[in-house]
């Protein structure tokens, strides 16, 4: 009760927690959105924050400046890649493709676009990097199978396999097969399958 004998209503910590998650997500969405849709230096606090219904200054409060917020956009990209593809057994290849086509489906275009921009700056070049790391790392758990033993025929080297791998799963190669040549996911997916297959059979 309060001074005046009336109850206080109590304080909804969850809820008010759940909001400012929210918001915080809002913003990096928003971070994320504008620099698909223009350069990085069109990335501003202002944009942002008039993209995310906020202020600057609830911005500046989560984010610090205007590098911490990209800075945070980007781990927050990572993150939502590492849950996304992490959900793949190691030795489904099926699976594997549908997974990687899944997440080049709906961010292929920004990471294609952080490629073409990576040699403007040494942030973007530090999250490509990282992205670069990150896939290889996915082809060598997702096919650890095929990188050992009776997979690789006599001299053959697992590193040069491994770098096959990354090769065919590459979003490079999701843009020449889906967006230059036009072809539908499901011809992607196959024609996927397809040159894996001999990497993923017996020798």
């Amino acid at each position: 009760m309060n001074a005046d004998g009336m109850k206080t209503r109590p304080y909804d910590s969850p809820k008010r927690a759940a909001s400012a998650a929210e918001t915080g997500r809002r913003i990096l969405q928003a971070t994320l959105d504008l620099f698909k849709e223009g350069p990085l230096g069109d990335v501003t606090l202002n944009a942002v924050a008039d993209r995310a219904a906020v202020t600057v200054q609830t911005v500046i409060r989560r984010f610090g400046d205007r590098m911490g917020l990209i800075h945070a956009a980007a781990e927050f990209a990572s993150a939502e890649v590492a849950g996304q593809r992490g959900a793949v057994p190691p030795g489904d290849v099926p699976a594997a493709v549908d997974n990687l086509l899944e997440h080049y489906e709906t961010t292929g275009a920004l990471a294609l676009k952080l490629l073409a921009e990576e040699d403007t700056s040494p942030l973007l070049a530090e999250i490509t990097e990282g992205a670069r790391r990150l896939h290889r790392q996915w082809c060598e758990r997702v096919f650890a199978p095929f990188l050992e033993g009776g997979f690789l025929p006599d001299g053959q080297d697992r590193n040069r396999r491994l770098a096959q791998f990354v090769a065919l799963c590459d979003v490079y190669t999701w843009k020449l097969l889906r967006l230059d040549a036009g072809l539908s996911r499901g011809q992607v997916a196959l024609s996927l399958l397809e040159m894996l297959e001999p990497f993923t059979r017996r020798p």
